[in-house]
């Protein structure tokens, strides 16, 4: 050993019990610690002036022999080790003396240290004068348990039991010196109790030496156990200190009685109406949970799931109190729970009156009423436009053609949107007719004419149109009719290759009205008629401005210029072929030819029932029927 060594260990020796023979002062340490299968150093400290004679090592055998076996012996500078021993092999002394202080150091090191070193190692210190001291050491083996394993008990654990219960089981293996086991719940250490906690330890010391050790916890549970944790701990010494480690930490299920039943709604907090399916969840406090039975008005309602009950489209007659009761076969306890189920509802509109046909300037009050479980919020529109009156009662005054219409009423629940009803009725005002009439065309179409007649009763419509030309009736073909808010819409399509006279005629038991439209044939289609009342609708009515009169005549002179050339052509032709039409250089003679182009027939378009229509005849003076 190193003087390195030395000095502070004879500084430590300050603590150590010192035992002395003869002259020979010998100090060792009372107590050396080390971990299995590591290096053990037991130092012997001696005080002479010169290096001793000889140093003895000694182990006592264990049991009550305690008899000493000599290991090893240090003599003249010469280190011999027993043959046959235990530590033959496994075992060296260092030596060293410093003659300036007195002070000398012999160092037993054994290698490999087995659980069978742990007992006593005596060092002896012989000096020139034969004279000895002794110092004894008792060396300390240790080895860390394993991390404890816990495992809780399977089956639960009733609050009815008698006796303590099995918990669970903690074991820790490969120990030594022997650990020790601590059961915690929710962190506090349990401890024995008389009748109420129960802890059952085995310790088993294997072939090795190292020990396994085994601890049982049985307790009596509560009901609030269902939530505690449970964990061991286990104890155990190293070199110089001590150490634990726990285990991982777990629940127990614990069975008791059912003392209460509550009843919930799934989803909860949410308004139910007419038509919902309602889930209701039937619960009891205890574990495992009872029979549970759930009745309404006195009748049992049957379900699959123990507990839960499904209501399908559920009505007003729904709402009322539901009643869950459960009851233990264990223990023969039962206990009973309530919920009162409240079913909202939106009864269908009663609008009074339902179909009203009015007088003109007449008054009419309406009234929107439905029946509900929940504050509503009323409003009425007429024919689906965007102004809304916000209130269960309509005042109509002076009611004209445009108060007919379709009038709708909605009411709604704010507090649950999806109630909501809607009621329409009709409001008609009686009249005789009032004819609004129109047209509308492009070039090379049809034109189409329009007779919009208010009035109620609905009135009937009929059309006739004339020739101007011939003063004959033409027959009229493809009529289409259609309703409107506040009348009837008449429509019918003419192809007018000469002027026309078209009549429309609306009757009801009231009276009747009439109107016209005249349709001229001009050269070419610039614009449409005046507008219709725009209240008929599928139909676009653009007005037309006329245009002013001299178009026929422009027509007639460039129709007269393209027939005296083609005279002049066929003239000029005829004197070639007969050769008495001299030629120029050339010998041939060019014409220029003008290409006639056929203008596109226009149609002018007035209204009026006596307004005379502008005539155009053909080139050749000939008249065509409207028909062509």
């Amino acid at each position: 050993m190193t003087h390195r060594y030395i000095v502070p260990l004879v500084v430590g020796l300050i603590v150590l019990a010192c035992k002395t023979w003869g002259e020979v002062d010998v100090s060792t340490e009372d107590r050396v610690e080390v971990y299995l299968k590591e290096q053990a150093k037991i130092p012997c400290i001696y005080t002479l002036k010169e290096p001793a004679m000889m140093i003895v090592w000694f182990t006592k055998l264990p049991g009550k022999d305690q008899s000493r076996l000599r290991i090893c012996y240090y003599e003249n500078q010469t280190e011999i080790i027993e043959e046959g021993s235990d530590y033959a092999g496994r075992i060296q002394v260092s030596h060293s003396h410093d003659a300036q202080s007195a002070v000398g150091s012999a160092v037993l090191t054994i290698d490999k240290v087995e659980l069978s070193d742990q007992r006593e190692f005596i060092c002896m210190v012989h000096n020139v004068l034969k004279e000895s001291g002794e110092g004894h050491t008792r060396l300390q083996v240790f080895n860390s348990p394993s991390l404890p394993v816990i495992e809780p008990t399977h089956t639960g654990i009733s609050v009815t039991d008698e006796e303590p219960s099995k918990v669970a089981n903690c074991k820790v293996d490969n120990g030594y010196p022997r650990p020790n086991i601590t059961w915690y719940k929710d962190r506090f250490p349990l401890q024995p109790s008389d009748g109420e906690i129960e802890i059952k330890e085995s310790v088993t010391v294997k072939t090795s030496g190292l020990v396994a050790v085994e601890s049982q916890l049985f307790m009596k549970v509560i009901r609030e156990d269902e939530d505690a944790v449970f964990y061991c701990e286990v104890q155990y010494f190293v070199p110089g200190a001590s150490k634990m480690a726990e285990s991982q930490p777990i629940n127990i299920t614990v069975f008791y009685p059912t003392t209460e039943v509550t009843l919930s709604i799934n989803p909860p907090d949410r308004l139910i109406k007419e038509g919902d399916n309602v889930e209701i969840h039937c619960e009891g406090n205890g574990n495992p949970q009872p029979f549970l039975s759930l009745s309404f008005k006195n009748e049992e309602i049957v379900g699959e799931d123990n507990g839960i009950r499904i209501l399908e489209n559920v009505t007003r007659s729904d709402s009322g109190t539901y009643e869950c009761s459960s009851f233990d076969f264990d223990t023969g306890s039962d206990a009973e729970g309530s919920i009162n189920i409240k079913v909202h509802y939106l009864d269908h509109i009663v609008v009074t009156p339902e179909e009203t046909v009015l007088d003109q300037m007449q008054d009419l009050t309406l009234t929107c009423n439905a029946l509900s479980s929940l504050p509503t919020y009323t409003t009425w529109t007429k024919d689906g436009s965007s102004e809304v009156v916000e209130r269960h009662v309509l005042e109509i005054h002076n009611a004209s053609y445009d108060t007919a219409g379709v009038y709708t009423c909605e009411v709604m629940v704010p507090s649950l949107p999806e109630l909501r009803e809607q009621k329409s009725v009709q409001i008609s005002v009686r009249g005789k007719p009032k004819i609004e009439v129109g047209s509308t065309n492009n070039a090379d179409r049809p034109v189409n004419l329009t007779c919009h007649a208010e009035g109620y009763p609905i009135p009937n419509i009929t059309w006739t149109l004339t020739d101007r030309w011939t003063g004959k009736p033409v027959p009229v073909l493809n009529v289409e009719t259609q309703s409107t808010d506040t009348g009837v819409l008449s429509m019918i399509s003419v192809k007018a290759t000469s002027a026309l006279t078209a009549n429309c005629r609306a009757d009801n038991e009231i009276g009747t009205d009439d109107g016209s439209l005249s349709i001229d044939a001009i050269a070419r289609v610039t614009t449409t008629t005046q507008a219709i009342s725009p209240k008929a609708t599928g139909f676009t009515i653009t007005p037309k401005q006329p245009e002013k009169g001299g178009s026929g005549v422009v027509i007639a002179v460039i129709i007269i210029c393209l027939l005296l050339i083609a005279i002049l052509g066929s003239v000029l032709y005829f004197l070639y072929k007969k050769g008495r039409l001299p030629c120029g250089r050339s010998g041939k003679q060019d014409f220029t030819k003008e290409k006639a182009s056929k203008d596109d027939i226009v149609m002018e378009m007035k209204s009026g029932k006596s307004e005379e229509a502008v005539l155009l005849q053909g080139v050749n003076g000939d008249k065509k029927s409207p028909t062509e």
